[in-house]
């Protein structure tokens, strides 16, 4: 069985962040492994308190999941400030088969990272295969405005050039399109916009669902377009998870 390690923030209502890594790894019936680098205070209208862990215990923590077995692909989520972030980076120090999904600008735009913690993750991504940024996030790697495709394909060309990394740009806004860049050359994934559906954990569930593909040494086009397609299953089989929203589904088959 196929395991995969998922580091990241916890999200108590379980919709996003770790919680939403371990169901979608599982639904690709996969071994779930984790660890934690921050607990947050969250649901699906907001993050309203974060506790981090200390960089010692995140450090013991993936050190005990190496040191049990062979992991085949990681995840990286949310790192929450440059202390954290250079401790991943290099207690993993060596290892490159990971998808970081640089959780830096929420979905509505606001900074959740400052300029040190920015720049620690432009030099992480130079260790891992695939980074996963959304239009905000983009933008803020490269100082840049993205506001129609061609922008996003000269940014994802530029991410992938400056980070010297494959580069899976999510459209988001732009007609739901995502943008990979791999060695200069990109590939569109199409989408469609799903209506009346909170999008809360899409970006973890997309990230760890390209994890779960890459560890069955499927090419880079092929893991993204099917966790492109899990993840718009997921959402058009979404459940009412309570009287004004409905969640992604992610225990959908595949």
């Amino acid at each position: 069985m196929k395991k995969i390690l998922s580091i990241a923030g916890s999200d108590p209502s379980g919709g996003a962040g770790l919680q939403a890594d371990i169901k979608t790894i599982q639904a690709h019936k996969m071994y779930a492994m984790s660890v934690i680098t921050a607990l947050t205070a969250q649901n699906t209208s907001g993050v309203f308190g974060v506790l981090r862990v200390d960089t010692d215990f995140i450090k013991a923590q993936i050190k005990a999941c190496f040191d049990e077995c062979e992991i085949d692909f990681v995840k990286i989520g949310m790192l929450y400030d440059e202390e954290i972030i250079n401790c991943v980076k290099n207690t993993l120090n060596g290892y490159s088969k990971i998808v970081l999904d640089p959780v830096m600008v929420s979905t509505s735009g606001a900074r959740l990272l400052d300029e040190r913690a920015i720049n620690a993750i432009k030099d992480f991504a130079k260790n891992v295969y695939l980074i996963t940024p959304n239009l905000y996030e983009a933008e803020v790697l490269l100082g840049e405005k993205i506001t129609n495709e061609k922008d996003a394909i000269n940014a994802a060309k530029s991410l992938e050039k400056t980070l010297n990394c494959k580069v899976l740009l999510k459209g988001g806004h732009l007609k739901a399109s995502d943008f990979l860049s791999e060695n200069g050359e990109i590939t569109i994934f199409k989408g469609e916009k799903i209506k009346n559906i909170v999008t809360h954990g899409t970006g973890c569930t997309l990230s760890s669902a390209i994890a779960c593909n890459l560890a069955l040494n499927e090419d880079i086009k092929t893991a993204c377009k099917n966790a492109k397609d899990y993840v718009s299953n997921a959402l058009k089989n979404s459940f009412n998870f309570n009287y004004k929203v409905k969640l992604l589904n992610h225990f959908v088959a595949l």
